[in-house]
């Protein structure tokens, strides 16, 4: 099945069909996920007593990248315009190329702009140019991540899985000086074709850092990342400091700021 994404891009797949799992409430009863009656059109993530976490605390915490813990809306889309059209494919914008990162790793996004298969020293290349968009132009990690990073380490294995690839993770991570806080980073290369919102990436995720999924909370900024989530039986947590996501409703609970994760998680 595919679905119009209505940006031009070719059609995307839809989720796949994924076992179901138990609601939030009895997967993680040490996580208040009340839906606020309020007037804002999302659910939000709501300080947790110490007392409620004597029950199936978490155990690790995995982070999606772009738009989560750095802010690469600049770098990333400079990166690709300029490789796409210097290989012969269409100019883009900033926009456009946001909105084709659901299509997966940086290599599947050149193939289907340049409907073409590409060779690695294409990739080489636009992994050359974007690294040199971050160190001219800076990845700063959201205001409060490091913070958060800082709290959260104290008490959970924390980990990465990000839709883009192992190249990319090494640029922008590298250069917003995050790197090296993860006990695992997991990119979309090493589980293609299946990129979110198929949990393999996920799991692999959790296998490496030796934590159960069900124990673990997955936190971005996008609807895709929410659906991974579920899919993979984790705590779907929306970053709403990223792209101030409205609709998050494939997210167990919602955070407006990065110094807010650890007490929305029970992790204080």
């Amino acid at each position: 099945m595919t679905v119009d994404n209505g940006c031009g891009l070719p059609k995307a797949r839809s989720a796949p069909d994924f076992p179901c799992h138990s609601g939030p409430e009895q997967r993680f009863p040490h996580v208040d996920c009340h839906v606020d009656k309020c007037e804002q059109p999302h659910r939000h993530a709501r300080t947790v007593s110490s007392a409620a976490m004597t029950s199936v605390p978490l155990q690790a915490v995995v982070f999606d990248m772009d738009g989560t813990l750095i802010d690469s809306s600049w770098v990333v889309p400079a990166a690709f315009i300029a490789t796409i059209e210097e290989l012969g494919g269409p100019t883009l914008d900033r926009d456009e190329v946001i909105a084709s990162y659901v299509v997966g790793t940086p290599a599947a996004i050149m193939e289907r702009y340049l409907g073409r298969p590409i060779e690695p020293s294409e990739l080489d290349g636009y992994h050359a140019r974007l690294r040199a968009e971050a160190e001219r132009r800076g990845v700063p990690p959201y205001p409060g991540i490091v913070e958060a990073l800082d709290v959260l380490a104290r008490s959970v294995a924390l980990g990465v899985f990000t839709n883009a690839d192992l190249g990319n993770v090494d640029v922008l991570l590298g250069t917003a000086g995050l790197l090296d806080r993860f006990a695992a980073v997991v990119g979309a290369d090493e589980v293609a074709p299946n990129f979110k919102p198929a949990p393999d990436g996920l799991l692999l995720a959790c296998e490496r850092l030796g934590v159960a999924v069900a124990r673990t909370a997955y936190v971005g900024d996008s609807p895709q990342d929410g659906e991974t989530a579920q899919h993979a039986g984790a705590l779907a947590v929306a970053a709403r400091w990223g792209h101030l996501m409205q609709d998050v409703s494939a997210f167990d609970i919602a955070v407006d700021r990065p110094t807010d994760l650890p007490d929305a998680l029970g992790l204080t």
